[in-house]
């Protein structure tokens, strides 16, 4: 039986930890990292390596960042009133995408989930109240995918806001049931804050 050479295959092994990529997928990547030439290979490291030092998490919103707050978070041209709760910085980016939220966000880091031994107290929920009652919010935005897990997390977050004087909403229509922020185009995103639902 043919086996790859054994850095080749230790390659497309590490390639296959990162979320998405699959053996078929992680075999493409590093048969054309070996065809490429050894300087831009470098540069690549290079950049994973950068981005994984210089970047880290903003300590108001929980955001990635270079800087501590983040950019968002430091805006005086930012609504400081509404507060838009997802589930990982990549849902920022792709709400972001849009240009129809001017707000700030609360990255949670995850959702409730059992099976996966993730409870509430393991997400970033406990400083949700003080940053309310801190920056004045008025209105705090649910923005969680639609999954079995995002509906848990979403419930309870409704019952823990529901003791503060703010309007609770949460995105609208076009997002399917098990969906991501993260895979779904621009104008049903947009189209989801637009047409957001008052909870409370």
């Amino acid at each position: 039986m043919y086996r790859y050479p054994r850095a080749l295959e230790k390659l497309i092994h590490k390639l296959t930890q990162i979320p998405g990529i699959g053996r078929k997928t992680a075999q493409r990547i590093a048969f054309h990292v070996i065809s490429m030439d050894e300087k831009k290979v470098k540069e690549i490291a290079d950049a994973f390596l950068k981005a994984r030092k210089n970047t880290r998490t903003c300590s108001i919103c929980h955001n990635l960042s270079e800087s501590d707050p983040c950019d968002i978070c430091a805006s005086k041209d930012r609504d400081s009133t509404k507060l838009c709760v997802v589930e990982k910085p990549i849902d920022v980016a792709a709400i972001e995408s849009t240009g129809v939220f001017n707000g700030k966000y609360h990255v949670l880091g995850g959702v409730i989930s059992a099976m996966d031994g993730v409870g509430a107290e393991d997400l970033n929920i406990s400083d949700l109240g003080d940053r309310i009652k801190r920056e004045g919010i008025k209105e705090v935005i649910i923005a969680l995918n639609p999954t079995h897990e995002g509906e848990i997390t979403a419930h309870y977050l409704i019952s823990l806001l529901s003791n503060y004087k703010i309007n609770i909403t949460r995105i609208g229509i076009g997002l399917p049931i098990g969906g991501s922020l993260e895979y779904t185009d621009f104008v049903t995103i947009a189209e989801a804050i637009r047409s957001r639902k008052k909870i409370k």
